[in-house]
């Protein structure tokens, strides 16, 4: 008899596409709708997981565009331990849609909000990239020049893109009550000073991202037409919750709302795609979180980031894959594989 399910290929069938092959084998792109090439200036943001797509482009001899790298004469330890080159500019994590939203509003002379500057001790904090400068900046005029310095170069990277790779991380985040202004990091954690008549809690729901990334998305392509763009949504679970439930609950509830945002977005929005980082690392047949089961070990990005350049890019797997084990089976083993520490301002919240 024949039915819809009679003649669906194999990576349609859990038994064969999943269960039925090895852990490092699974391949979850059926299909990938332009490719990348070596020329093409690619601007990356996002969540921590970000960092390391954002590394690895730029080490596969991809254009990963940097237009916030520092000044040539510092050398280069210092840059990176001041995060330059972390991601395309300087702006640290973007954790959630209200901030890229505000970041280009911003950027673009837009938006500018009431909350300006926090203090830690002596040192002056940017309230929207509480640890870009890790002792803090020395006088306020300092960090005024450096942000207007970083929204140029936000508003340089968008006008110049071709590829913009945003990685989506939380619904949870803590905003002004003032003008609505969306903090990466809550008051007082980092700098500043909490204030619950001041600082409200937010945890964003489907119909928020999916507004927010729209007009983002559409605010990116009134300077920039061409850009096309390709959404991921972080694997790694939240650092701690602010509401009064287990942590766990609020990162499957986080990160189910951001996977059918993501969804919705790439289906509605020209030119936007998504890429199935996280269903590569926290599917059932993965094993690819260190013992603190929040950071992705080095072969879960090598698993990501080898179908990245086999289905997205325009050499394909040009990249020599790297050995993925099928699982670290043993405790032995497990404390073998390695971590890349990405630069995480949710992870302050778990001191």
């Amino acid at each position: 008899m024949s039915h819809p399910y009679s003649d669906k290929p194999a990576y349609t069938r859990w038994s064969r596409s999943v269960a039925g092959v090895d852990a490092g084998a699974v391949d979850p792109v059926v299909d990938f709708p332009w490719r990348i090439t070596t020329t093409d200036r690619i601007v990356t943001a996002g969540s921590c997981f970000a960092q390391h797509i954002a590394r690895r482009l730029g080490e596969s001899g991809y254009n990963h565009h940097i237009v916030e790298p520092g000044h040539p004469a510092i050398p280069p330890a210092i840059r990176t331990a001041h995060n330059y080159g972390l991601y395309s500019a300087r702006y640290g994590n973007v954790y959630t849609s209200r901030q890229l939203l505000q970041l280009f509003k911003r950027a673009l002379r837009q938006f500018k909000p009431k909350e300006s500057v926090w203090r830690r001790g002596d040192a002056f904090i940017d309230p929207y990239r509480p640890i870009i400068e890790p002792d803090g900046f020395s006088s306020l005029e300092e960090l005024k020049i450096d942000r207007w310095q970083h929204l140029k170069a936000v508003r340089q990277a968008m006008m110049q893109l071709d590829v913009f790779v945003f990685t989506l991380g939380l619904t949870e985040t803590w905003i002004s009550r003032i003008d609505g202004a969306a903090f990466p990091l809550c008051p007082g954690v980092e700098g500043g000073a909490f204030d619950p008549d001041v600082h409200a809690f937010v945890n964003l729901e489907v119909a928020d991202v999916v507004a927010e990334m729209t007009e983002a998305l559409a605010i990116l392509r009134e300077v920039n037409p061409k850009a096309k763009v390709i959404l991921t949504v972080s694997p790694v679970p939240l650092a701690a919750t602010a509401l009064d439930r287990h942590v766990l609950t609020s990162t499957i509830y986080s990160k189910s709302v951001l996977r059918v945002a993501a969804d919705m977005v790439a289906r509605t929005v020209p030119d936007v795609t998504y890429f199935p980082s996280y269903e590569i690392i926290t599917g059932p047949h993965a094993d690819y979180f260190a013992p603190d089961l929040r950071s992705v070990t080095d072969r879960g990005v090598d698993h990501v980031m080898r179908l990245f350049f086999e289905h997205a890019t325009e050499g394909g797997g040009a990249e020599p894959p790297p050995p993925t084990p099928a699982k670290a089976t043993s405790k032995r083993e497990q404390a073998l594989d390695t971590v890349t520490e990405a630069m995480c301002e949710e992870a302050l919240l778990d001191r």
